[in-house]
């Protein structure tokens, strides 16, 4: 596995820095996460931690291995999870961005939250320089950061990020913040040949 990320020359020798300006490829980790969705029927008779409000999946069939490098597949995927959630874009408190710190994903990333959410995107950071990127079990390794986001009320931290971007305006979080109004939290998840999935975590109205 890691040779093959070598041969797509997409493995930072050192630390990854997910959005920065000098990232240089991704760094592979290994976990496990999995997540339990019920139907509403179900789930009244147990602890439910938040509701899977949208979901989206999209794919630009751009390349084998790159995202297209307009952003137009996240971008869709994002929009159709907000469409399913009845939310709009500035109901979004937070984005876990997919962010592996190679150049072609972040960039188009970085162009779909453009496109969805203007100039003015909310608070976004990647987790995996906390992880690395554990490939299949990202995506639910993420939705589990992105409950944790809602259920402490916080905002994770883009490690490692210390150059904007000459491409765009954006900029992730660097720091970790503690707010009182986390209530939408959208997860992105880009894949091979051009597979994106975003879904929405909401807090349960009381």
């Amino acid at each position: 596995m890691l040779n093959g990320f070598h041969a797509l020359m997409i493995v930072d020798p050192e630390v990854c820095k997910p959005f920065d300006r000098d990232r240089k490829g991704l760094n592979l980790g290994e976990g496990a996460a999995f997540l339990l969705l019920e139907s509403e029927k179900l789930a009244q008779k147990k602890k439910v931690i938040c509701e899977l409000s949208g979901h989206g999946n999209a794919n630009d069939a751009h390349h084998l291995t790159a995202q297209s490098p307009d952003g137009k597949g996240v971008a869709m995927a994002m929009e159709l999870a907000l469409a399913e959630s009845n939310l709009e874009a500035k109901d979004i408190h937070y984005i876990n961005a997919h962010g592996t710190g190679s150049e072609n994903n972040d960039l188009s990333e970085i162009r779909g939250l453009e496109k969805v959410f203007g100039s003015h995107a909310p608070a976004f950071s990647s987790t995996k320089p906390f992880t690395g990127h554990t490939l299949g079990s990202s995506g639910a390794l993420e939705a589990v950061f992105s409950i944790l986001s809602i259920q402490h009320q916080l905002i994770f931290p883009n490690l490692n990020f210390s150059h904007q971007m000459k491409e765009t305006k954006l900029k992730p979080e660097k720091n970790l913040i503690r707010s009182q109004q986390i209530n939408h939290v959208l997860s992105n998840s880009l894949g091979f040949g051009g597979n994106n999935t975003s879904l929405i975590f909401s807090k349960l109205a009381l």
